[in-house]
C-alpha cells in the first residue's frame, strides 16, 4: 500500500524521546461543508489512540512488524463536520521490544485523510507535537512478556485534544513513508476490533484499611493495601490516611482498560490493577517475584475536581482492581468502566451434541476462544497478549468450529514469514524480539497452519499463499538439515528450545517427540505441492528420518523418548500414530494406551505411568485418534477432562491441567481446540 508523495513519518520535535514516551500529536483542519465520506488511513509506532472533535475514535495499530506496518483505514465521516475539525492523535512507545511489538528505536505516526477521494491531509512538519507530560517515563515493566507499569499526574494533564495548538513545537519527520525504520506499509489484516463500554456498578468485593506506606512500586503498594485491608464496605465519605478498594468481576478473563470518573481534592492516588484468578477464594494478585515478572498495576495522580483515570494501554483479566488513597477526608463518588474490545466474528451457532457435559465444554472453549481473538489469535488475555506461532494450530482449528473466518490464520502464516530469521528459523512471538524463546518445533507448527489454510472453508486464495510462502518453507527445511547427526536424528539448536509445554516431559536428546515433529513437518510439507522438486527431496527425507527413529527409540521393552531409557511420552506415542510410523497392530495398541492415560484423570505422571500430555498437546492426541477412527474416546477425554472444568464453573479453559503455579493463564486459547472437535 503506497501512501500520497510528501507523506512523512512524523515523531517528536526532540530525536532521543524514545524510550516510554507519550505524543500527543495534533492537525486542525477547516471544511467548507460536512463531507460525504472521509477515511484516515493511520499507522503509528507502537500504539495509538484517536480523536477527532473531542470524541474518541479509535485506538490501534494491528500488531506489525516494523518492516511491514499495519495501516488502519478508519471512516471518519460521522466527526467531522463544516467549519473547523481538530484531529489528536497520542502515540505510545515503550523504547524496547517485548513479547508484542519490535522497537526500532524510533517513535512515529503517518497519516492521511482523504475526503471525498482527495487528499486533504498529510502528516508532515505543518502537523504539532507535543510530550504529554502527565505520563511518567520512569517506570517498572509490566511483566518479561510487556511494556511498563503506567504512572500518571493528571495536575500534569491538559485537554490537548480540542486545545489551542500555536505554541506546540513543529513535529519533526523522521523517515519518509517507506524507508529504513519501517519498511512498508500493508492493509489491516484482521477486521478493526469494537470497543464496548461497561459500567461497572456491582462490586464482587470492597475493602477499607489504612493506606500503607507508598513505594515507587505501584504494585508493590497494592499488594501491601491488599493485606492491610479487610472486606468490609466502603462508606460515601474517606477520612484521612484511609484506603478503599474496589474489586469487579467481569465474569470472564477480558483484555480491557479499566478506568474511574470521580471527585478529588488533589493528591489522592488510584491505583488501577489486573488479576484473573482466586486462590482459597482469595484475590490472587501476582508476585513479580515469579516467573513472569508481572505487575499489571497503573496509578494516576489526582487533580482537584472532577475527572477521569484511565490506562492507555489495554491489560488482561478477570477481576479489576480499583484502590483510592484519601489524603484529607473526601466522597470521591467514584462510577467505575471498563473498555473491552472485541473481534467482530461472523460466528456459526454451537451444534448440540447430544451431551450436556460436552454442550457445557463446547460453551467453555467458545469463551475462551473469543477472549483469547483480538487482531489475530493471542495465548492469553495478560502478558501483553503474545502471540505464539505453535498456539495458532490449536486456536485456528477450534475457530473453524464456530466461524469460517480464516483472516486470524492467514495472518499468522505471514506474520510468521515476515519475521523470519537470516538462517530461515521462524519466530515463535508474532511479532516479537525474543531471541530467548525461540521454540524451534513451532516451525514445523507453521507447516502445519498452511496445510490447514489449504483445507479452510473460508480460505480462497490456499494455492497463491503456499507459492508465495514457498521459499520460506523450503529454507527452513533446509536449514534442519544441518541438525541431523550421525544416526540420521536432529538436535536442539543451540540457545534454542526443542519444544515448549508445560509437561514435564524428557527433553533428552536425540529426542523422540523432537524428532516425530520434524518428521511430521517434512511429510505436511511435501503433501502442500506434491510435483514440486522439494516435494520428492522431504518425502525422501521423511523416509530415512522414519527409519532412524525406528533403529534409536525402539526397544524390546517398547518405545523410548530419548538415550536415558526413559519410556515414550502420550504425545510421542501420539506422534508415532499420526506420522504411520507405526501401523495396524501396534498402532491400535498404543492408542488404547493414549485412551487409557487421558482417562485417569490424575494430573501427575509419576515414574512407571505414560508421561501425560498437557491441554495443548491433547490436539495432536485427538488427530492421533483420529486418524484410527477412535472419535467416541474422542468425545469421551473431553468429557472427563475438560468436563471437570466446565462442570465445576469454570469460566474458560486453563492453561495446564492445573493453574496452581502463579503465572498459569487461567484463560489459555490453545486449550480450547475440543470446540472445534465437537463441532466438526
Amino acid at each position: 500500500m503506497q501512501a500520497p508523495e510528501a507523506t512523512f513519518w512524523i515523531g517528536s520535535d526532540h530525536p532521543f524521546d524514545l524510550g516510554e514516551v507519550y505524543l500527543n500529536l495534533r492537525a486542525d483542519l477547516d471544511l467548507t461543508e460536512p463531507p460525504r465520506r472521509a477515511v484516515l488511513h493511520l499507522t503509528a509506532d507502537s500504539r495509538y489512540r484517536l480523536w477527532v472533535n473531542g470524541a474518541f475514535v479509535a485506538r490501534g495499530p494491528e500488531r506489525s512488524w516494523p518492516a511491514a506496518m499495519a495501516l488502519e483505514t478508519l471512516d471518519v465521516t460521522a466527526h467531522l463536520r463544516a467549519g473547523h475539525n481538530q484531529l489528536a492523535l497520542q502515540v505510545y512507545s515503550p523504547g524496547y521490544s517485548h513479547f508484542a511489538y519490535v522497537h526500532r528505536a524510533a517513535t512515529g505516526a503517518l497519516a492521511w485523510l482523504e475526503i471525498d477521494g482527495k487528499t486533504v491531509l498529510k502528516t508532515n512538519p505543518s502537523w504539532r507535537v507535543r510530550r504529554d507530560a502527565s505520563w511518567s517515563a520512569q517506570v517498572p515493566r509490566v511483566s518479561i512478556y510487556g511494556t511498563g507499569a503506567e504512572q500518571r499526574d493528571l495536575a500534569c494533564a491538559m485537554d490537548w485534544q480540542t486545545a489551542g495548538i500555536s505554541n506546540w513545537a513543529q513535529a519533526r519527520i523522521v523517515q519518509t513513508a517507506t524507508g529504513p525504520i519501517w519498511g512498508s506499509l500493508r492493509p489491516r489484516a484482521t477486521p478493526a476490533l469494537t470497543e464496548e463500554v461497561r459500567r461497572l456498578t456491582s462490586p464482587w468485593q470492597t475493602r477499607l484499611g489504612p493506606t500503607p506506606p507508598d513505594t515507587t512500586d505501584a504494585h508493590l503498594d497494592l499488594r501491601a493495601a491488599f493485606a492491610a485491608s479487610a472486606p468490609g464496605p466502603v462508606p460515601e465519605t474517606l477520612a484521612q490516611g484511609q484506603t478503599a478498594i474496589w474489586v469487579f468481576d467481569l465474569g470472564i478473563s477480558r483484555t480491557c482498560v479499566a478506568g474511574a470518573e470521580l471527585a478529588a481534592l488533589g493528591g489522592e492516588r488510584l491505583t488501577i490493577s489486573y488479576a484473573e484468578k482466586l486462590r482459597d477464594g482469595d484475590l490472587l494478585l501476582s508476585d513479580p517475584a515469579n516467573y513472569c515478572r508481572m505487575r499489571p498495576t497503573d496509578r494516576t495522580l489526582l487533580r482537584p475536581g472532577a475527572q477521569t483515570a484511565e490506562g492507555f494501554t489495554p491489560r488482561g483479566g478477570r477481576y479489576l482492581v480499583f484502590r483510592l488513597d484519601a489524603v484529607a477526608e473526601i466522597a470521591p463518588a467514584p462510577r467505575f468502566h471498563a473498555r473491552l474490545p472485541s473481534y467482530p466474528l461472523t460466528e456459526r451457532p454451537l451444534t448440540p451434541t447430544g451431551d450436556a457435559t460436552l454442550d457445557a465444554v463446547a460453551q467453555m472453549c467458545r469463551r475462551t476462544l473469543l477472549s483469547c481473538l483480538q487482531d489475530g489469535f493471542v495465548d492469553s488475555i495478560w502478558r501483553e497478549s503474545s502471540q505464539w506461532l505453535g498456539d495458532v494450530v490449536a486456536e485456528a482449528f477450534a475457530l473453524q468450529g464456530i466461524s469460517d473466518d480464516a483472516r486470524p490464520l492467514r495472518f499468522a502464516i505471514d506474520m510468521a514469514a515476515q519475521g523470519a530469521a537470516p538462517d530461515g528459523i521462524l519466530p515463535s512471538v508474532l511479532p516479537g524480539d525474543v531471541p530467548a524463546y525461540v521454540v524451534t518445533d513451532y516451525n514445523f507448527a507453521w507447516i502445519e497452519l498452511l496445510a490447514m489454510y489449504r483445507a479452510h472453508p473460508g480460505a480462497t486464495d490456499a494455492d497463491t499463499l503456499i507459492q508465495q510462502h514457498w521459499r520460506t518453507l523450503t529454507k527452513l527445511l533446509t536449514r534442519f538439515r544441518a541438525d541431523l547427526g550421525p544416526d540420521g536424528l536432529i538436535r536442539s539448536q543451540p540457545g534454542r528450545r526443542l519444544f515448549l509445554d508445560w509437561s514435564a516431559q524428557d527433553r533428552g536428546e536425540p529426542n523422540l517427540t523432537y524428532n516425530l515433529r520434524y518428521l511430521h513437518g517434512l511429510r505436511v510439507g511435501a503433501s502442500l505441492n506434491p510435483a514440486a522438486p522439494q516435494a520428492a527431496t522431504w518425502t525422501t527425507e521423511a523416509a530415512a528420518l522414519a527409519e532412524a527413529i525406528r533403529q534409536t527409540h525402539r526397544t524390546a521393552d517398547g518405545w523410548r523418548e530419548s538415550p536415558a531409557n526413559i519410556p515414550a511420552s502420550q504425545l510421542a506415542l501420539s506422534l508415532l500414530i499420526l506420522t504411520r510410523t507405526v501401523t495396524g497392530p501396534e498402532a491400535e495398541t498404543l492408542a488404547g494406551q493414549i485412551i487409557a492415560r487421558s482417562l485417569d484423570l490424575s494430573d501427575t505422571s509419576p515414574p512407571g505411568t505414560l508421561m501425560l500430555a498437557s491441554p495443548f498437546m491433547h490436539h495432536y492426541v485427538f488427530q492421533a485418534l483420529d486418524l484410527m477412527g477412535r472419535q467416541g474416546a474422542i468425545r469421551q477425554i473431553i468429557a472427563a477432562r475438560w468436563g471437570r472444568w466446565a462442570l465445576a464453573g469454570e469460566a474458560t479453559t486453563w492453561e495446564n491441567w492445573t493453574v496452581d503455579f502463579p503465572d498459569g493463564s487461567a484463560c489459555h486459547g490453545f486449550s480450547a481446540h475440543p470446540l472445534g472437535w465437537l463441532q466438526t
